[in-house]
């Protein structure tokens, strides 16, 4: 018999494949959640001070929604342990969970400091880790963080997200290095600039917004659904032989 021709589209398909998502309550996480259980994947929804309830019940039988605090040291093993209790393995881990803190570099307390730094940074650790001694038995796996255009640039009045997002790229990398023998890919999407609630001041901030604006080649704000389709990639087969990169997701801006 003939073989059968290779169709790229089944690359791309997340049949039973068991993914976490964190931060999916709502902005980019959602999008992310919504975009997998389309391509087949079972979603474990993941929120905090806002319950993911909503984002799982949009996508239906195949989710359930999660509680844990990921500022909390033992926050990610409890949330770990809960999305392995109740579907038996994670095959996708989707580090999106964050929190931004505004401020003067002077002003900026370390009680602060450590906050963002432990949402941001520490939890992406602790979840891979784990998420990698689930996956490295089976050969198999997929890990994306969500960077920032600030993991290249410094940001202003943001001193300890820039610096948490500077790390988010460097742990994919060494994580990366370390688990491709194991058949896992650790890569990470650093979105531009996108309307969620994250951004709102700069969103209602008339001259900031402008100066954002005239910055961007697309002449626009991202939408969450403009980052479903790199989260897609990086969490299929189609990405196999990807590991180790940032894939900007930024309207142009990195290239201007």
């Amino acid at each position: 018999m003939p073989n059968t021709p290779f169709n790229v589209l089944d690359s791309f398909r997340l049949d039973n494949k068991i993914a976490l998502v964190t931060g999916s309550a709502s902005g980019l996480g959602a999008a992310i959640a919504i975009a997998l259980s389309q391509a087949g994947a079972i979603i474990a929804c993941h929120g905090n001070r806002r319950a993911a309830t909503e984002t799982a019940e949009t996508i239906g039988e195949k989710a359930a929604a999660f509680s844990a605090d990921l500022s909390s040291t033992t926050g990610a093993e409890d949330l770990f342990t809960q999305v392995k209790d109740k579907f038996g393995r994670i095959d996708i881990l989707i580090n999106n969970a964050g929190t931004i803190y505004r401020a003067a570099a002077e002003e900026v307390t370390l009680e602060d400091w450590q906050h963002v730094l432990q949402v941001n940074l520490t939890s992406v650790f602790q979840l891979s880790q784990l998420a990698a001694r689930d996956m490295i038995p089976r050969s198999s796996g997929k890990i994306v963080n969500i960077a920032s255009l600030l993991s290249f640039q410094g940001g202003i009045r943001v001193p300890a997200y820039a610096a948490s997002k500077g790390g988010v790229a460097q742990l994919t990398k060494a994580l990366a290095n370390e688990w491709a023998p194991n058949g896992i890919q650790v890569n990470a999407i650093a979105p531009g600039y996108f309307a969620t609630t994250n951004t709102e001041a700069l969103q209602t901030d008339e001259t900031r917004n402008r100066q954002i604006l005239d910055r961007i080649p697309a002449a626009r704000w991202g939408q969450p659904e403009d980052l479903a389709g790199a989260a897609l990639y990086l969490s299929s087969p189609a990405s196999n032989y990807v590991t180790g990169t940032v894939l900007t997701v930024d309207g142009g801006w990195m290239g201007r």
